[in-house]
């Protein structure tokens, strides 16, 4: 029977909407709350609990090979259902254990590797590139970024809502900086021309949006890198011009990795992994990788100290002695 309220996944998107996660955070949650409900032969979750849970992350585990952090990611989507959505208190909360992710060492490239891998680089692919390993940003956050972020006269990118929901501030390389003037160039004669034919909208945060309705067509909001299309917007508010896909980027470093004929599994997150470590070959304090990178805890950061070897101090091998 229709008592008019929404479906529960049309409830689920509100309340991320209002939480003003991303939409792929939306599309992800939405994703494993459907399959959580066709694993129970859809029972409401109302109906369901810890056992139910627990029965479910099995299932992943054991009979689909899941990694640590992908089941992690069905367990956040599961609790954001139940204490956003449901409103249930969680008394059995406790009792569900996280999966632990394994401790891998990330892969570093070598300042001559870096090198290499640019120089097979070219167009958007390399100014992005440069900039995961100049100022050592994530993927979607270079790809997210837009123009008022970067501030040329200091040589400063400011980094909104990163992972976390963390604003932060990191350098603008200055072997970028006239490259990426040329490109805001033509990114600007292309916004124009959106303009011109009524269009020139950029996709704002959720609560953005709607207090500042005339915002969306602002330079400074425009994307960094945009699509070299416009679409329409997966939530169904317009059609906007949204930033590169993330995959446009993997595919290219993949290829150049390949032409550069490096060995390593080299990806656009190897580029973030090498910014840290050479930072802190070079002597550069940790708590200073640390903010630069974005990181809230220290012990995060504390990972390229195993890349390096080295502990409080670089350890020599006795066999070098």
């Amino acid at each position: 029977m229709d008592d008019g309220k929404p479906k529960l996944l049309d409830q689920l998107r509100q309340r991320i909407r209002v939480r003003s996660y991303s939409i792929r955070t939306e599309a992800v949650y939405a994703e494993w709350v459907k399959r959580y409900i066709r694993f129970h032969h859809y029972r409401h979750p109302a109906e369901m609990g810890a056992v139910e849970i627990e029965a479910f992350l099995t299932h992943l585990a054991v009979k689909r090979d899941v990694s640590a952090s992908t089941q992690n990611q069905a367990l956040a989507a599961l609790l954001f259902l139940y204490k956003e959505v449901l409103k249930l208190d969680l008394p059995w909360l406790q009792g569900v254990v996280r999966a632990k992710k394994p401790k891998h060492l990330p892969v570093v490239l070598t300042r001559i590797e870096v090198d290499a891998l640019l120089a097979q680089l070219q167009g958007d692919s390399w100014i992005v590139a440069n900039l995961l390993y100049g100022a050592g940003l994530r993927l979607l956050e270079a790809l997210r970024l837009r123009v008022k972020d970067v501030d040329f006269t200091r040589r400063e990118i400011i980094v909104r809502d990163g992972k976390g929901q963390k604003d932060r501030v990191t350098m603008l390389p200055m072997r970028v900086v006239e490259p990426l003037r040329q490109h805001l160039n033509k990114v600007q004669h292309v916004h124009q021309g959106d303009l011109a034919e009524g269009f020139g909208e950029a996709n704002l945060p959720f609560a953005l949006a709607r207090k500042y309705p005339n915002a969306a067509k602002e330079w400074g909001w425009q994307f960094v890198f945009p699509s070299g299309n416009r679409s329409q917007d997966p939530r169904g508010h317009g059609i906007y011009r949204h930033h590169l896909h993330e995959k446009t980027i993997q595919r290219a470093v993949r290829e150049a990795a390949r032409r550069a004929g490096l060995i390593k599994h080299a990806t656009p997150h190897s580029l973030r992994h090498s910014f840290a470590t050479h930072l802190l070959e070079a002597g550069q304090d940790i708590r200073t990788v640390q903010e630069l990178l974005g990181h809230s805890d220290v012990k995060t950061t504390m990972i390229y100290t195993h890349v390096l070897n080295r502990g409080g101090l670089a350890v020599l091998s006795p066999l070098d002695r």
